[in-house]
């Protein structure tokens, strides 16, 4: 056999040893392949889950500035009491102004009595006992509330007391006659605004689930 075929099949050899070692390391492909692209990972990172989870709570933003004294006295008072939601208060506060105004100008005071403290509740008593005194009755028809707005709210964990101030602008109308049924103030016909900056209280976590007026400021 010639020298140039002998040095032809000893190429050929090396060529498919080759060939068949860059498919053992580089694998086969048929056809076209598109790059094969990272997976996407769904785990979130310990940042993501403290921007989720750690969110401002909507529940005391929509009433009080994030940042504010106010509304880390309410996320206080969420934490002993979880349940609390200070939408589902405000919404009571705003009942709770009608029933007591109203109670207070009827001199109806039994009715109220329980959402008073003791000393609220003596100082209505004494009001419309000199009202009495004095042979005048009020009558008053209630119209509506055209404001409820938080202002305030503080917490004490030493005595897990919550304070929470409230201002309302309410709308009645109100007419006040003596002993012989003659109007000595007020108009039937006229609606007047009423203003009033009144203070609820109450022991977080306490089984009494109901908030008390403990001041007022009209």
């Amino acid at each position: 056999m010639d020298n140039p075929v002998i040095s032809l099949l000893i190429l050929a050899g090396i060529a498919i040893f080759l060939i068949l070692r860059l498919k053992s390391v580089l694998g086969t492909r048929d056809g076209f392949e598109k790059p094969r692209m990272p997976e996407p990972t769904t785990r979130r990172t310990a940042q993501d889950l403290e921007v989720i989870e750690g969110g401002p709570d909507s529940d005391i933003t929509d009433h009080v500035a994030a940042d504010s004294a106010q509304a880390r006295a309410l996320a206080a008072m969420k934490r002993v009491e979880p349940g609390f939601s200070v939408s589902e208060f405000v919404q009571g506060a705003r009942g709770a102004y009608e029933m007591i105004l109203m109670g207070f100008e009827n001199g109806e005071l039994t009715q109220i009595q329980p959402f008073l403290t003791e000393e609220i509740y003596d100082s209505f008593v004494d009001a419309v006992a000199a009202r009495e005194d004095q042979g005048l009755t009020i009558e008053a028809n209630f119209i509506g509330v055209r404001e409820t707005t938080l202002v305030n709210a503080t917490y004490d964990e030493s005595s897990s007391t919550a304070e929470v101030t409230m201002r309302f602008v309410g709308e009645l109308t109100s007419v006040v006659r003596n002993s012989e049924g003659e109007i000595v103030e007020g108009d039937s016909k006229t609606v007047k605004k009423q203003k009033d900056t009144w203070v609820f209280a109450r022991n977080m976590g306490a089984d009494d689930p109901n908030w008390q007026l403990v001041a007022t400021d009209a």
